[in-house]
């Protein structure tokens, strides 16, 4: 089962600009930004193998993603 590949971007339009400044100005920001890059890009690959779809692993993964996916949420709206 292939999921549909998700960008925070796309997820959250409204803050678009807030996230694209704090990605110049926070090394941390950026740093979140890529680490969501990289395990949506494992998930992505897990699932299109098709061999762990049920695995724990996939599941931290997409616990990982999610709370990584909060962190950036959270900043993006916090920022002045």
């Amino acid at each position: 089962m292939e999921a549909e590949h998700q960008d925070l971007l796309s997820e959250f339009p409204e803050l678009t600009e807030k996230m694209q400044a704090l990605r110049e100005e926070s090394p941390h920001f950026e740093k979140l930004l890529n680490e969501f890059r990289s395990v949506t890009l494992e998930i992505e690959h897990i699932e299109r193998s098709d061999a762990a779809s049920g695995s724990t692993s996939l599941e931290e993964l997409k616990k990982k993603r999610l709370a990584i996916k909060d962190e950036v949420y959270q900043m993006a709206r916090l920022d002045p």
